[in-house]
C-alpha cells in the first residue's frame, strides 16, 4: 500500500535526521508538512491543542447520539492533486468512493444529473447541463456564454478580476438573477464557502477554470466513506516511527524570539525548542502567539487583522427508516445546501448530513430552530421524508471554518517562506507559514491547505514542494484556458 511505501521511505533516512522543526497546529496544513518534512530527512514535532488530528476537518464523539460525528461533511474534487497526494502517502485512498454524478434538486423529488458526456473538456458537461430540467433554454444560453468567456480569457484574465467580485463578472457577462441563485451561487458557495455578492472573481473563476473546464476527470466528486479522523490516524505511525512526535492537547503560548530568530515555543507544558517552526496555524490563532516585536520583524505578520471569517453549519439527521438513496444531493433554493447520505447505522437509522456554507446568518439561531429549518428543507426535497421527525439530530457549528476569498485578499496572503530582511521587517529567517489563508493560488479548501503544508516543507528543506495540477485537456490549452 501507499502508506506502507511512505513509511519505508521514511524509516530509510531515520539514521541521518537533523533538523528538529515545531509545527503548530495539526490540522490537514500540519500533517502535510510533517509528512514532507520527514521524508526531508527532518525531525517534526507536531503541536496540536486538542487530542485528534485533522483541526477544522476532523470528527468527534458525540454523546447525544452514540455516533462518531464529522465535524462538517468535505469533499474533494478530482482536480484535489495534492490532497489526493497527501491521501496516498497516508495509505486511505481506498475510503475515498468517486462519483462521476453530481445530481441537483430544486426540491418535489425532481432530480437533474451533471455527468461528463462522450465531448473533450472542456464541452464534457454540456450534454448533461442541456438537459437539466432547473434551467430553461433561455438561461442554458447565457451559462454557456459566460462559460465560453471564462474559457478564453485563462489565467491572465481570471487575475485581472483579482479585485472585484465574482458578481460584477456575473452581471458583466449579462447572467439573469435566477441563474446567478441557481447556477452560479449555488457553485461558488460550496466550493468558496462565501457567496457570489463577496467572492471574488479570481477565486470563482479559478474554480469553473480547474475544477469544471480543464479536464475530464476534475468535476468529479470524492467523498470519504469513514470518519474524517480516520483518514489522518496514520499520520501519527508514520510520524513516531521516522522520528518525530506528535504531543496532544499542547496548547502554544507564544513564540520564543531573541530579536533575530525563533528559537522555540512556549506551550502550556514548557518550552520546545527547535532550530526552525512552522506555523499551520489560522491567521486569528497565529496573531495571538506573536509579539508585537515578532510582528515588526516580518513582513508576512502585519496584515493577519485584515482576514475575515466564514462559518460553515453542519447538520447531522438520523431518520428510523431508510429516505434518501443518491450518494448526494445538491439543493438549489432552499437554506440547505447539500445533503449527504451517510448510510444506515449500526441501529437501522439512516444518517443525513445537511450542510450550510456561508452560514453567517445561522449561526445565532439555536439548535432546536436550526433542525427545524432544515428538516422542513429535507421533507421538501425528498419525498420519502415527508412527515418523519429525524429521532437524532446534532448541529455543528464552525464558525471559524475558512477565511473569506474577499476581493483584493490574495495581496495579503503571505508566503511559505520569509523574505530578505530589511528596514521594516522583511521576514525572520527561520519561520515559515503554512494554512489554507496563506499564498497557495488556491480558494479555502483541503486541498490549498494541504498545498500549504507542501509549500512550507519544500521552503524549510529546499526541496519538494505542491504536487501538478490535473493537466488541461489539449482542446481546453487550444482555446486558450490555461
Amino acid at each position: 500500500m501507499a502508506g506502507d511505501a511512505g513509511a519505508q521511505r521514511i524509516r530509510g533516512g531515520r539514521g541521518a535526521l537533523k533538523r528538529r522543526i515545531a509545527i503548530l497546529g495539526g490540522g490537514l496544513a500540519g500533517i502535510a508538512t510533517a509528512i514532507r518534512l520527514l521524508e526531508a530527512d527532518c525531525r517534526p514535532i507536531l503541536i496540536e491543542t486538542s487530542r485528534r488530528l485533522g483541526g477544522r476537518a476532523t470528527s468527534f464523539d458525540d454523546p447525544r447520539t452514540g455516533e462518531v460525528l464529522d465535524n462538517c461533511q468535505h469533499v474533494l474534487m478530482g482536480c484535489c492533486t495534492n490532497l489526493l497526494d497527501l491521501y496516498q502517502r497516508l495509505g486511505v485512498t481506498d475510503a475515498i468512493q468517486w462519483h462521476r454524478s453530481v445530481y441537483w434538486t430544486a426540491g418535489r423529488g425532481e432530480i437533474d444529473e451533471l455527468k461528463a458526456g462522450w465531448l473533450p473538456a472542456p464541452l464534457h458537461l454540456a450534454g448533461s447541463l442541456r438537459r437539466m430540467r432547473l434551467f430553461s433554454r433561455h438561461d442554458r444560453r447565457h451559462v454557456a456564454q459566460a462559460m465560453w468567456r471564462i474559457i478564453r480569457m485563462g489565467g491572465r484574465g481570471r487575475h485581472a478580476w483579482a479585485d472585484r467580485t465574482f458578481a460584477e463578472f456575473l452581471a458583466d457577462c449579462g447572467q439573469p438573477d435566477s441563474v446567478v441563485r441557481r447556477f452560479w451561487d449555488v457553485i461558488i458557495t460550496s466550493a468558496c464557502n462565501i457567496g457570489v455578492d463577496r467572492c471574488g472573481a479570481a477565486f470563482a473563476l479559478q474554480v469553473f477554470q480547474d475544477g469544471f473546464l480543464a479536464n475530464r476527470c476534475s468535476y468529479t466528486v470524492g467523498l470519504p466513506s469513514t470518519p474524517l479522523r480516520a483518514l489522518y490516524d496514520p499520520a501519527i505511525g508514520l510520524i513516531e516511527s521516522g522520528g518525530g512526535e506528535v504531543r496532544f492537547g499542547c496548547a502554544v503560548k507564544a513564540l520564543a524570539f531573541d530579536g533575530r530568530r525563533i528559537t522555540g515555543v512556549n506551550t502550556a507544558d514548557g518550552l520546545i525548542e527547535a532550530s526552525a517552526v512552522v506555523s499551520a496555524l489560522p491567521f486569528d490563532r497565529l496573531d495571538k502567539v506573536i509579539s508585537d516585536t515578532l510582528r515588526r520583524s516580518d513582513r508576512r505578520l502585519q496584515s493577519l487583522d485584515r482576514f475575515e471569517h466564514s462559518p460553515i453549519l453542519g447538520v447531522h439527521l438520523f431518520f428510523d427508516r431508510p429516505i434518501m438513496t443518491l450518494p448526494h444531493l445538491t439543493v438549489v433554493d432552499h437554506g440547505v445546501q447539500w445533503l449527504f447520505n451517510k448510510g444506515i447505522d449500526g441501529g437501522g437509522r439512516q444518517h443525513v448530513h445537511a450542510v450550510i456554507s456561508d452560514a453567517g446568518a445561522w449561526m445565532d439561531l439555536d439548535e432546536r430552530e436550526i433542525i427545524a429549518r432544515v428538516v422542513t428543507d429535507v421533507h421538501d426535497v425528498l419525498p420519502n421524508a415527508v412527515g418523519l421527525p429525524p429521532v437524532a439530530a446534532r448541529a455543528v457549528k464552525e464558525r471559524r471554518a475558512t477565511f473569506a476569498p474577499v476581493p483584493g485578499i490574495d495581496a495579503l496572503r503571505p508566503s511559505a517562506a520569509p523574505g530578505i530582511v530589511g528596514l521594516g521587517g522583511g521576514g525572520v529567517a527561520n519561520l515559515f507559514l503554512a494554512g489554507d489563508w496563506t499564498d497557495v493560488g488556491w480558494p479555502a479548501t483541503m486541498e490549498g491547505a494541504v498545498r500549504s503544508g507542501y509549500a512550507a516543507a519544500a521552503a524549510v528543506t529546499g526541496r519538494g514542494g505542491p504536487a501538478p495540477d490535473v493537466p488541461a485537456s489539449m482542446l481546453s490549452e487550444a482555446l486558450g484556458l490555461r
